[in-house]
């Protein structure tokens, strides 16, 4: 259970929430909802006691389960299954009995070996007791069905990709939830900030129906709307222009028409409030003609400004990211070719052998089932991790522009406008500034870290960023995650009308048609085919 009250959440100068109070209870499933920039991010890491309000107080019961935007770096070195098996504090317990057996099978003096023996019983029975082989399956079955197969589980996280370490952390969570406490319920709280980025589609409908019947809290940012439609029966709306928290005790569908009704409510009422404020002014102007009525003049016209002053600003049109790529920089016929690449992590052999070519101007998928190294590949092309063995060679004129799907081309810890100027050193000052006015970037937020951007918000810097470098060949991984609806409207037509190369990895169809390529590469294998609509059908399932 989480209760906040008197809630003011600021990012840098600018007032995100002011006065809010919040509650989650059990079997509350909460859809916090808001245009990019409203401040959902911010909320649910206070939340969570990642981050600190500005004002007000929190108190937080029970367990909770938060899964950040990006990935938490944490010790890299333990497995994918140790970090799952940790949210019940089984991970100890399995690696002393890993070591026990090892000392079983290696020591020779017989009374040495007695003791090992003895001592992997006793672990054997504790970990058995805390259901410990029924616990191992079930987070098996949870990793499988968030496409985390059983030949990753024994992965150090540090040879995951992003998108795998992201998984293995929401596997983590749910974990945790599935646990039934005393009273045969889970008692902990989910804050969920985009679940289902980097998701398949079965995987998705497997995590709807998770959360539905999840019985604990559940608070969930996303912009999947089936999601909200079949799991939330409560939403909570962050205001951006009036910086309140709007909350409708009800499911998506109820709370879109309350929603409706309310901004005709909030606009009839600035009207007539207008309208009254004009007619009291026209009154106080006649009056204060007349010296003898002038304060009652001056009252008439602090009643008009006090009428206007109480009621709700008027609600601006969300404002949308005017994106456009310029023209590339001049280059050869094939800026850039790979020949015979490989990579592996560990044991693992993720691909091998792939060859292709990126012609000036061509467009390109890469197609693959998760893991199978779609964005693996990508880094290798962007020179963000070097193959085990083959090469990519740049052609002439080559300018690369790379968006990584963890924001990781950001600078967390530079301000918005230091990023922008490390991206494109030569261009005019000016220049840049109308590119992230483009992108909805201004005044004081332009001093404001990156790191304190919602993941909409890096979505947009670092395509801010990919507009200024003028590359020829743009790498896209998955660049529609985290917009709202109308930004990645306006990411999908700068799609449609780039000239230059890109390759773009993506489980958005919408992306892929907007894109309209000519060519597929399929992964692991590294075969390359001439496009067809066959294989939209693979988008959402790769």
């Amino acid at each position: 259970m989480i209760s906040a009250s008197g809630l003011e959440l600021r990012a840098g100068s600018r007032i995100l929430l002011s006065d809010a109070t919040m509650r989650v209870q059990p079997g509350d499933r909460i859809g916090l909802v808001g245009r990019n920039g409203a401040g959902k991010t911010t909320s649910l890491r206070v939340l969570a006691g990642e981050d600190h309000p500005h004002a007000g107080e929190i108190v937080r019961r029970g367990e909770m389960g938060y899964l950040p935007q990006d990935p938490r770096e944490g010790d890299l070195s333990v497995s994918a299954k140790e970090r799952v098996l940790s949210a019940r504090g089984l991970d100890q317990m399995l690696r002393d009995m890993e070591k026990a057996q090892s000392e079983m099978a290696e020591l020779i003096d017989d009374r040495q070996r007695d003791k090992a023996i003895a001592r992997y019983g006793r672990l054997e029975e504790r970990f058995a007791a805390r259901g410990g082989y029924a616990a191992e399956g079930e987070a098996a079955r949870i990793c499988g069905n968030l496409g985390l197969p059983d030949n990753v589980l024994p992965q150090s996280l540090g040879t995951l990709s992003g998108g795998q370490r992201r998984r293995v952390e929401l596997a983590r969570i749910l974990f945790a939830a599935a646990e039934a406490g005393p009273g045969g319920t889970s008692a902990t709280t989910l804050l969920l900030d985009e679940p289902t980025n980097h998701l398949d589609a079965d995987s998705i409908a497997w995590l709807r129906d998770f959360l539905k019947a999840h019985d604990g809290g559940l608070v969930v940012i996303s912009h999947d709307v089936d999601l909200l439609e079949s799991v939330i029966n409560k939403v909570w709306y962050l205001d951006a222009v009036r910086g309140e928290a709007d909350i409708y005790n009800m499911d998506w569908k109820r709370y879109q028409e309350a929603r409706a009704d309310d901004e005709k409510r909030r606009r009839r009422e600035r009207a007539n409030a207008e309208k009254k404020a004009t007619t009291l002014r026209a009154q106080a102007d006649k009056l204060g003609a007349k010296a003898t009525k002038a304060v009652a003049a001056k009252n008439m016209a602090r009643r008009a400004d006090k009428m206007l002053s109480e009621l709700d600003e008027e609600q601006t049109s969300e404002k949308v990211a005017k994106i456009s790529f310029p023209e590339p920089a001049p280059c050869g016929r094939t800026p850039m070719t790979a020949s015979g690449l490989s990579k592996s992590y560990g044991s693992l052999e993720i691909f091998s052998g792939v060859d292709l070519a990126i012609d000036r101007g061509s467009k390109v998928v890469v197609l693959g089932l998760n893991g199978a190294g779609k964005t693996t590949l990508l880094r290798l092309l962007g020179g963000k991790e070097i193959p085990d063995s083959g090469v990519v060679e740049a052609g002439y004129g080559l300018r690369v522009g790379y968006y990584a799907q963890e924001h990781e081309t950001l600078d967390h810890d530079a301000s918005v406008w230091d990023n922008i100027r490390n991206v494109a050193p030569e261009t005019p000052e000016q220049r840049l500034r109308t590119t992230l006015g483009a992108f909805l970037f201004s005044g004081e937020q332009l001093k404001q870290p990156a790191g304190t951007l919602s993941g909409g918000e890096k979505t947009r810097l670092a395509l801010a960023g990919l507009v200024s470098s003028a590359a020829n060949v743009l790498l896209l991984d998955e660049p529609t995650n985290n917009l709202d609806p109308a930004s990645r409207e306006q990411v999908l037509d700068a799609l449609s009308s780039f000239t230059g190369a890109v390759v773009l990895v993506t489980h958005d169809p919408g992306a892929v048609e907007a894109l309209e390529p000519e060519k597929v590469i399929l992964l692991p294998d590294g075969n390359e085919d001439h496009w067809s609509e066959e294989y939209l059908d693979l988008v959402q399932l790769a």
